[in-house]
This record gives C-alpha cells, structure tokens and sequence, in this order.
C-alpha cells in the first residue's frame, strides 16, 4: 500500500499518532546496510508501550549497532485493527513502515497474562503462522522475554525460544548467533539447537512433558542436548550497562509521558505475594552519580520536564538523598518535576519528604497491602499500623491531603476480619488528618483506597496457594464496600473476571495454548480493556478445550509437586519458597535482605545485597 493511501486511511481512526511513527529521536536506518532487522513488539496499544522502560532500553541498545535496525511494533486499537483487515493492511513498524513478516526476528515483552491473545493477534495481522511448528524457515523468528517468561509455557505452541532474565547481554549473543546462521542458510532447526545453549535462552520444542493422571505433570524431558535446567540472565554490574542518552518521545499523550531513570534492581524486602521481588533478585544498584548523569542526558535530549526514579522500592535505595541533592541542584534551576514512585511506610524520613515538596506536591501513595498485623505478617510486609499512621501524618504535617493505600483482597488466610481492617485504617488515617492542629487550613482529606485481587504467581511463597473463586471474590469485595462508611474514603477495586483469567495462566502449562488459540479465533484481543474483554468466550474457549479453570486457579499444590516452570532457575530455590510458605501459615516474618539473610539462593550469582557487609 502507498504511504498517502496509508495516512489517508489513519485520519479515519482515533489517535492516528499511535501508527504514524516519525517521532522525536525515532532511528531510521538504511535496511539495505544492516544485516539484522529486528521487530520489537509490545503486545499492547502504544500509549501502554511507549511508557515501558525496557523497551527503551532495549530499542536504543540495538539500535547503538551499526548491523542491527530495530523499530518499533504495537498492536492496533480495534477501530484501526479493523481498516487494517477491511483494507488488507498487514500489521507494520512504525520507522520503516515496513510489514512485520518480512524482518529476521519478531521479539515480543510479555509483561501481562491478559496480553496472550494481543500477542496472537499481532502474528495473524502480521500474516505470520501462528503455531512454531508452521514456520519452518529461519525468519521471522519468533521470540519473547519478560516477567512473563518465568512460566511461559502457556505459549510453548506459538513462540520459537524465550529469553530468562535480564535482555541487554543475551539478546545481542542471540542476535550474533542468528547472524552466523543465517550466513550459512541453516534451518531453523540448526540455529534452535545451538542457541539453546546460551546460558537464558529457552527453547520449548526441545522439552517433552509428561501427565499424570491427576493431570499434574510427571516429568519435563530435555532432548536433543538441550540443558535440563535454564538458568535466567542478570547484569552484575550496573554502573556499566547499556542506558539510553534519548527516548523516543511520542506526539501524543503516554500513560507515563515523563523521562524515567532505573535506580537499581531487585527487592531487598521479600513480600511474599510479589514475584518481581524474587525473580529479580540479588539487588544490584546505580551509584548516584550514575544516575545524576544519565538523568540529566535524557532529560536534555528529550525536552521532558518531570523525571521519575525507576526500581522496586526507591526508598530503599542507599543513596536516596545524596542522590536527591545531586538532582535538585539542577532540576529545580530547569523547573524539572522529580517524582519518587514505590515509596516504603517504614523507612519514609522527613528529609524525604522535605526535598519532594521542592519539585513535586501531589498525593502520596504506599502500599500496606492487608488491613490488620496479622495479614501483614503473614505476607511478611513487615510495616506496622503506627509507622503507617505516622507516614501520613507526616504527609499531612507538610500540606499533603491526598492519601493513596494499595490493598490486596483474597491473600492466604485472610477473613472477613482482615477486610474490615481496610476500612478501618483508612478510617484512621483520615482522623489523624483532623487531629492535627497545624493541618493545612480550608482543605479536607481524601483517601483513595485501591484493592487489587491476589493472583497466586510461579517463583514466590505463594506459588503453592489457591485463588480464590470468582463468586468468592464478589462477595469480598461487597463486604469491603458495606465497611466504609464516610465519603473521606473512597474505594476502588479491579474486575473479578481479569483476575480470574491472570489466575489461571499464571500457573498454567503448555496445554492452555489450546484454550488462547480457541479465545482468538472468538475474537478476543485486548483483554486488559475493560471495553474488550469477553469473559464468555472465554468461558467456552475453556469449555470447548475440556481445560477445568479450577485445576489451574483454585487448586492448593503440594510442595513436591512438579510445576510448569521446574525447568527454570532464577536463583532462588523452591525449598526457601517452601520455609516461607510455612512461615506464612505461621504469620512470621523474614528481615530484608540488609539486615539477615534468609539463604534464598541468590547468593549463586556472587553479586549486590548478597555479598555486601550487614
């Protein structure tokens, strides 16, 4: 298609910005002159995308090499997703506008179960066979990393090999192997079976499994020399890793439209719903100077006005206020917001607060995730109610009047009683604003109050835990609601059926690939959208494969239990898992990672928090 006939057809759409590409710091390059074109696919739309900080990255890392063009992909909103079918457009990059089928390797980041389908999606607009088994040459070579990839096989029938881990090393030895292959016209098959032995890269087709008759499964088999564990990648040293000097900045509004810059890796905390906190782990960070210098960059070939820390926990972070006096000193000259996302309660000094207050004042928000002790213990949150309290009453001392808590519903073990208990420490919060005396004057409080449903998730304490049922999780989320009885509280909480479907591919195996290839053809994509997703066909995607949701979300599993993702190493053993599940039970808790350790097993990696002097 001619590229006016194109633009004529985007003026039809919403927010044709989305698909026009041309942006600000965008790389354009001659395709004739690189030897490997490389698809970056975010299986989301671009204003989710384009805030993702490890596709910019990576995007920037590529493309800083003379051999490599990568360009950017999402997938279309359903009006342009439509014109594109009516119109026989296949789905293209934004740089060259050239149709995705036709570059060496389509990368996909998996960062949400509810993306499965997009990613699908994006394939069939693509005009590339969905299934690995139906793409017998060498390219496009289908490949993903991500969270996700912790328990990819729920997509073991579409994808050709996974990325575990960190991507910034890997994917260049990847991209190198795939050069030297396609040199010499190998298969596919030839190239899979050698890249299989770089250290993080998982190739599916090499693994057979085996069911029992319970349907758990009996045995994962390597073949073909592939190694029988797959061990993720990290960076050790971060001070010397590849970070970008520039963002693409887009023309219209992102979800994240600042310049981010990442701070460090990993958690020292160890919640024990939180699968971040563990697959990211040891914690490695930035010096501040590092950090000082790169933000400035970005912000200076950008044009950003508000920069935002990148990590886990910021607070947490050892150098938080000689690295704030760094940045101050020439954000504050340029009029440059600083915003400090993934606060702690536990470790929030006044100092903290005072220096926020020079660029930024808006709410505050942190996470106690249970109402009571006893459920904050048992997910080893390790803050108490007067740390809370005293955190917020702090904020309020310094003209701060909107609270935001982040609660979970549906933990382990968690009663009526514990759901009470959210209401009633919003309730406290909101009269430790009206106890002040010195409170800011002619306002009123406002606490947000946002609960989100646990998801039990592969490489966590919790892994082993039930979900609870869909009925069971309506009726929680009603007596929450009857608990709050002032309009200072307001509270907001996400779709049960969402949930319910991040449940069961959380920790789902290879045949639930059935059940997303069943769900596409019914039509759906974009799951994450409250306006798209299509819990029905869902329903009789699962009905139609004969897959029981129940076995995948509900289910209590043993601890000897062989799980999808045995075959993974990500440095922390399943036997730590097992101490802290039973911990759990016990509602005892675990000191972070700086003041004991608790012998995770990230210790193999020789690195950060590990090997540090407590």
């Amino acid at each position: 298609m001619e590229q006016k006939q194109l633009e004529s057809l985007l003026l039809t759409v919403q927010k044709p910005g989305r698909y026009s590409g041309g942006e600000i710091n965008s790389v354009i390059k001659d395709k004739t002159k690189v030897d490997v074109r490389f698809a970056f696919c975010f299986p989301d739309i671009y204003e989710i995308g384009m805030s993702h900080l490890g596709m910019k990255i990576l995007y920037s890392q590529f493309n800083a090499r003379d051999d490599i063009w990568c360009e950017r992909v999402f997938a279309p909103w359903t009006d342009f997703e439509q014109v594109m079918r009516e119109n026989d457009i296949p789905l293209f990059a934004l740089e060259s506008r050239d149709p995705v089928c036709d570059f060496d390797i389509v990368g996909f980041t998996l960062q949400y179960e509810l993306s499965y389908t997009n990613l699908l999606n994006m394939l069939d607009l693509a005009k590339i066979p969905l299934k690995a088994k139906d793409r017998k040459a060498l390219s496009p070579l289908v490949v993903a990393g991500g969270p996700c990839t912790c328990n990819c096989e729920p997509l073991a029938d579409f994808v050709d090999l996974f990325f575990l881990g960190e991507g910034e090393e890997v994917d260049l030895e990847l991209i190198d192997l795939y050069k030297i292959h396609k040199a010499k016209g190998s298969t596919k098959q030839e190239f899979l079976k050698e890249a299989a032995q770089i250290k993080g890269v998982y190739v599916p087709s090499l693994y057979d499994f085996e069911y029992n008759t319970d349907g758990t499964i009996k045995s994962i088999t390597p073949k073909e020399n592939a190694p029988a564990v797959i061990e993720k990648r990290i960076i050790k040293d971060m001070d010397k890793v590849f970070y970008p000097e520039s963002f693409v900045v887009p023309y219209i509004e992102i979800v994240h439209d600042r310049a981010v810059q990442e701070i460090y890796r990993g958690c020292i905390r160890g919640c024990r719903f939180c699968q971040a906190g563990f697959i990211y782990r040891p914690v490695r960070e930035k010096s501040a100077d590092t950090i000082n210098n790169q933000a400035k960059a970005l912000c200076e070939s950008t044009g950003y006005d508000e920069i935002s820390l990148s990590s886990l926990s910021t607070s947490d972070y050892r150098e938080i206020e000689p690295l704030l006096n760094k940045m101050l000193d020439w954000t504050q000259e340029r009029n440059i917001s600083l915003s400090l996302p993934s606060l702690r309660i536990d470790n929030f000094p006044e100092e903290l607060l005072e220096k926020i207050q020079y660029v930024r004042k808006s709410g505050l928000t942190f996470a106690p995730e249970a109402g009571t002790q006893r459920l904050r213990d048992v997910i080893n949150k390790n803050v108490t109610e007067e740390e809370i309290l005293s955190t917020c009453r702090m904020a309020f001392k310094g003209g701060y009047t909107n609270v935001k808590l982040y609660f979970m519903l549906g933990l382990p073990t968690e009663t009526d009683e514990d759901l009470k208990g959210i209401a009633d420490l919003a309730q406290r919060v909101v009269n430790e604003f009206y106890r002040l005396e010195d409170r800011p004057k002619g306002k009123s409080v406002n606490v947000s109050v946002s609960v989100s449903t646990f998801v039990p998730k592969p490489f966590t304490p919790f892994q082993f835990e039930p979900q609870i049922t869909r009925d069971e999780i309506r009726r929680r989320q009603e007596y929450l609601k009857s608990c709050i009885t002032t309009k200072k509280v307001t509270l907001s909480y996400h779709d049960s059926p969402t949930s319910f479907l991040e449940g069961v591919f959380a920790r789902g195996d290879r045949r639930l690939g059935q059940v997303i290839l069943s769900a596409f053809k019914k039509g759906c994509r974009l799951d994450g959208w409250s306006e798209c997703f299509e819990i029905e066909k869902w329903l009789e995607a699962f009905s139609e494969c004969g897959v029981d949701t129940a076995f995948y979300a509900n289910r209590a599993r043993e601890y000897n239990e062989i799980f999808p993702w045995e075959h993974f190493d990500y440095g922390v053993t399943k036997d730590f898992f097992k101490r802290q599940n039973e911990l759990a039970k016990k509602a005892i808790t675990t000191p972070n990672c700086r003041i004991s350790c608790a012998a995770c097993g990230a210790n193999c990696y020789k690195e950060g928090v590990c090997y540090e002097k407590r």
